[in-house]
């Protein structure tokens, strides 16, 4: 058995942090995050963690500080004498580089996974994955959660989801799975594909539209919304398809580049994402909806810590 919680994060995620204590109903480890005069990363534990179980909550996006934090949280708890340490991702950055599709190029999630696992992670904890293998890099435990029932409550208390009105749309091939995931959280409604092509990273070109969407109120259902082309190109294809309206549905907002004008221009008429990112006002699209993981994550920190199962957080 394990000592007690610990949860503590890096500066990316310390909006989290705090949510999250409060569901839990404990106070945050206190830490120090800090720079060196040439830029250099330092990090401290300033409580004693001996024999406790400890959580270290932070995404990995951009920059690689964010990366490089979490590493060292880790580092520091495992020399402190932890008895376990959990870190805790909600958006696992460099997942979109989960294998080898050109000529000497790297498998950036499988050189992630090595660092955490290094560092002294004994499993992890993520949200939405941008693909499922990735927890095949991993010698340690790795608990994917979803943010579907996040996204049905938020819907379902919203639209009344009738199949004869209502499609999810998943905007490439890839997402297919996630989107027939959601279609039957949804009530076994409908799903079409866009074909989707991609020339270049960031660039996406629409080749077909697979399935009716004629009169149809559409839900495009994806991981990732990074610089918006691909999901305003898909809105426009669909509309020109004669849907009747278009929503997207995202767990991760990246929102990166000129994401907030090219999304504003969009025909989109709502975006819903979760807060699994801290989110600059400045880069917010201006029908954003952002939904709240905390309650996700706390319950799944306490189910580990117990030794329960996270099965029912799937359902």
């Amino acid at each position: 058995m394990h000592g007690d919680i610990k949860i503590l994060s890096g500066s990316n995620s310390e909006y989290l942090l705090q949510k999250i204590a409060r569901r839990i109903g404990i106070q945050p480890t206190s830490r120090i995050v800090s720079r060196f005069s040439d830029g250099e990363i330092r990090v401290q534990i300033k409580e004693s963690i001996r024999g406790d179980d400890v959580f270290i909550i932070q995404s990995t996006n951009p920059p690689s500080d964010n990366l490089m934090e979490l590493l060292l949280l880790i580092d520091a708890a495992r020399r402190a004498s932890a008895s376990r340490v959990t870190a805790v991702i909600p958006y696992f950055g460099y997942a979109r580089q989960d294998r080898k599709d050109q000529p000497r190029v790297p498998i950036s999630a499988k050189l992630i996974a090595n660092l955490l696992q290094v560092a002294g992670a004994d499993r992890v904890i993520t949200l939405d994955l941008h693909a499922d293998q990735i927890q095949g890099f991993f010698d340690i435990p790795v608990d994917n959660l979803y943010a579907t029932p996040i996204f049905k409550d938020f819907f379902t208390s919203r639209h009344s989801l009738d199949p004869d009105e209502y499609m999810i749309v998943a905007p490439d091939v890839g997402a297919t799975k996630r989107a027939r995931l959601m279609a039957r959280y949804f009530g076994n409604l409908p799903l079409a594909l866009v074909d989707k092509r991609r020339p270049e990273p960031n660039k996406a070109e629409v080749v077909n539209i697979i399935g009716s969407v004629e009169n149809k109120k559409l839900l495009i259902v994806d991981d990732i919304i990074d610089t918006g082309r691909t999901i305003a190109v898909a809105t426009n294809a669909l509309m020109e398809a004669g849907a009747v309206e278009v929503r997207v549905a995202a767990t991760h907002g990246l929102f990166s580049g000129d994401a907030k004008s090219i999304l504003d221009e969009s025909l989109i008429k709502e975006i819903v994402i979760t807060d699994s990112l801290p989110i600059p006002k400045e880069k917010r699209p201006e029908r954003l909806e952002v939904l709240d993981i905390a309650p996700l994550l706390a319950e799944a920190i306490l189910r580990t810590h117990d030794a329960r199962s996270l099965s029912a957080l799937f359902l």
